[in-house]
Order: C-alpha cells, then sequence, then structure tokens
C-alpha cells in the first residue's frame, strides 16, 4: 500500500475517533442538528477506519506468529505456519475493500444536496417533463428515507408543466448517489400536445450541488451580497402579486445571483436564498479546483460539463439508457422512484476509476 494512502487511512481513522467521543458528549447529542451532521459524518467514516483497524489488528497477529515461526518451539512454529496464509489472504481482501471505501469517503460525508431542475428544449412537453423528474427524485428520496423539501418552483403556464424548480434533499449517500444526476435528461415520446402521435425529444437540465454549511463557505452578507426584496411574479393571487416576500439575492465578487419566492413568508424566502446561495457559490470554487486538478482529463462521471446529455428515457421502448453504463432499465421502475440499480451501477463505475487513481 503507498505512504499516501496510509497516512490518509490514518487521518481519517484519527477523525473517526474525535467524532465517536463528540457523539458522547451530553452537550453535542442535545444540538439536534450537530448530532445529525456528526452521525452521517460518522456513518461516512465507518467501513474506512473500522477496517482499518481490523488490518491493523491482524498485522499485528501476523508479527506474533513470524516471531513464534522464528522461535525455539517446534510445535508452536508449526501451527503458527498453519495459521499465517489464512490471516494474509484475510489481510488482502481486507485492504482492497478499505481502499474501496475509501475513495468515497467525501462524498458519503455531504449530508444534503440541492437539486435545480430547468426546463429544456421543447416548450410546454419540457416542462411536462421537468416536473415528471422532480416527481421521479421525489419517489426516490421516499424510497431512501431522505428528507425532500421543495425551496422553489416556477410553474409553466396551463399545461401544469414546471420551468424551474429547487428542492433540498438530506439523508445518508445523498451526494453519493444523486451527484451522478447532473446534466441534460432527453426524453422521447409523444407529448400530449400532439395530436398526430408523432414523438418528440424535450430535455431538462438537472443540477445537483452540495449543500454547505456557514462554516464550509465563506460569504460576507453584509459586503459580498446586495439583497432586493420584490413582490412574486407568476400565478398565486393577491398576496403574490402585491405583497414583498420575494428576496433576490446577487453574490457581488462572483456574480451568482438567486431569486427565491416559493414561501409567503419574507423570512423563509431570505433563509431559503442563502441556503442556495452558499451552495452555488461553493460550487463555482469546487469546479475551480477540480479544473487545476484534472485540466488534462476529457471524461468526467462528476463535476463535469452540465449540458452534456447523460440520459434518454425512451417511452415507446419502455426503457431508459444512461449514456455512461451498457446496460439498459425499465423506464415504469426509474419514474415510480426505483434509482437504485442504476445508481450501484454508476457508483461501482466511479468506484473503479479512483481506485485507479490512487
Amino acid at each position: 500500500m503507498a505512504a499516501g494512502v496510509r497516512s490518509k487511512l490514518d487521518e481519517l481513522e484519527l477523525q473517526y475517533r474525535e467524532i465517536e467521543a463528540a457523539l458522547q458528549d451530553p452537550e453535542a447529542m442535545s444540538d439536534h442538528k450537530r448530532a445529525r451532521e456528526l452521525g452521517i459524518h460518522r456513518a461516512a467514516l465507518a467501513p474506512v477506519a473500522e477496517g482499518w483497524r481490523e488490518v491493523q489488528r491482524l498485522s499485528g497477529e501476523l508479527v506474533d506468529l513470524r516471531e513464534a515461526i522464528a522461535g525455539d518451539d517446534a510445535e508452536l512454529a508449526a501451527m503458527a505456519a498453519d495459521e499465517i496464509e489464512p490471516i494474509e489472504q484475510r489481510i488482502e481482501s481486507l485492504v482492497e475493500e478499505v481502499k474501496a471505501a475509501l475513495v468515497g469517503t467525501e462524498d458519503r460525508g455531504v449530508g444534503g444536496v440541492i437539486l435545480e431542475l430547468r426546463a429544456g428544449a421543447g416548450g410546454d412537453e419540457a416542462g411536462l417533463w421537468t416536473r415528471d423528474l422532480l416527481q421521479m427524485y421525489e419517489r426516490y428520496a421516499a424510497n431512501k428515507r431522505w428528507a425532500f423539501e421543495v425551496l422553489d418552483v416556477t410553474e409553466d403556464g396551463g399545461m401544469g408543466g414546471v420551468r424551474s424548480a429547487v428542492a433540498t434533499i438530506r439523508g445518508e449517500g445523498v451526494w453519493s448517489e444523486l451527484g451522478f444526476e447532473a446534466g441534460v435528461h432527453s426524453v422521447k415520446r409523444v407529448p400530449a400536445t400532439e395530436s398526430q402521435g408523432r414523438i418528440h425529444t424535450s430535455t431538462s437540465t438537472v443540477a445537483v450541488l452540495p449543500e454547505v454549511e456557514e462554516t464550509d463557505v465563506h460569504i460576507d452578507w453584509s459586503k459580498d451580497v446586495v439583497e432586493h426584496v420584490t413582490t412574486s411574479q407568476g400565478p398565486g393571487g393577491q398576496n403574490v402579486n402585491k405583497v414583498a416576500t420575494a428576496v433576490h439575492m446577487v453574490h457581488e465578487p462572483t456574480g451568482v445571483e438567486v431569486r427565491m419566492q416559493e414561501s409567503k413568508s419574507q423570512h423563509q424566502n431570505r433563509e431559503k436564498a442563502r441556503r442556495l446561495l452558499a451552495a452555488r457559490v461553493a460550487e463555482l470554487e469546487r469546479q475551480k479546483q477540480h479544473a487545476e486538478r484534472a485540466a488534462a482529463r476529457s471524461a468526467q462521471i462528476k463535476g463535469g460539463d452540465r449540458s452534456e446529455k447523460i440520459r434518454v428515457y425512451r417511452y415507446q421502448e419502455g426503457i431508459v439508457a444512461d449514456q455512461r453504463l451498457d446496460q439498459k432499465y425499465q423506464l415504469r421502475d426509474l419514474l415510480a422512484g426505483d434509482l437504485q440499480p442504476m445508481m450501484s451501477a454508476l457508483l461501482e463505475q466511479e468506484t473503479a476509476r479512483k481506485l485507479a487513481d490512487l
């Protein structure tokens, strides 16, 4: 095992011990938000830290067995010789498991994501498709027992579609899986507005941002951010159109801006806008760092160009084809929220790629 990998494993095992100690602190446990964050981080580190502890324990046993073989007691040496090979095989297997867990630790430690969907090409049908995707993710979150919250929705006229939507999803492993969803989702089907039965292609763009804590990104809200409070736009009655509850924020150093109007409360819209703005600013920095580290790499599963088509949903054939996988999936299962087989295949592919980079 490379020295750098060993050093990283030691570092994560130390973090794990510190989190275990913090979870024994009554003061930390009384803060439910803090306790939830610690629990997610502990779960993310557990496969690595506990596996590495077992590797080190078995390695200590090997040292004792080799000393016994080199000793003067022939009977003890023979018994030790019989035990060495199984332990060496177990260590070898554990090391591979620990390395596989290691490359996913950072992703598993992200406890929440912000999901942004925008209707693309296809007019009214694109809005209907964006609505369908939003419902698909909500069903998947329910299946995974993740918390799903819609932050903002802009509806699309009288067809019942959605032009754009922003939602947060929180839970263990949420970024590890939903991070793959960034990109263009294309649907081929006969739209409700099509009278001659012709198949149309429509698109929706999905962006997935790790939700960040205030300590993870530095924003001077009083100096760096310009805030405007306005009336909301679109349908919703007199309160939406006449009461100033919509919040529009601009982060001047980066030019990132957000608008939040879903809630009737100005306070709630401000809190949601801050969460989204922080995530977008952090994503800009992450992309910058990623580009610097991987400028020479042409293909990326995560962090790549969000304009790239990643998946096609073919209604006539009843299948879904992900551009990164060879296998096809049942359309009805995905729309019902059963994305797990596809997510598992993507995770396996990503793990293999990261292991190759170690």
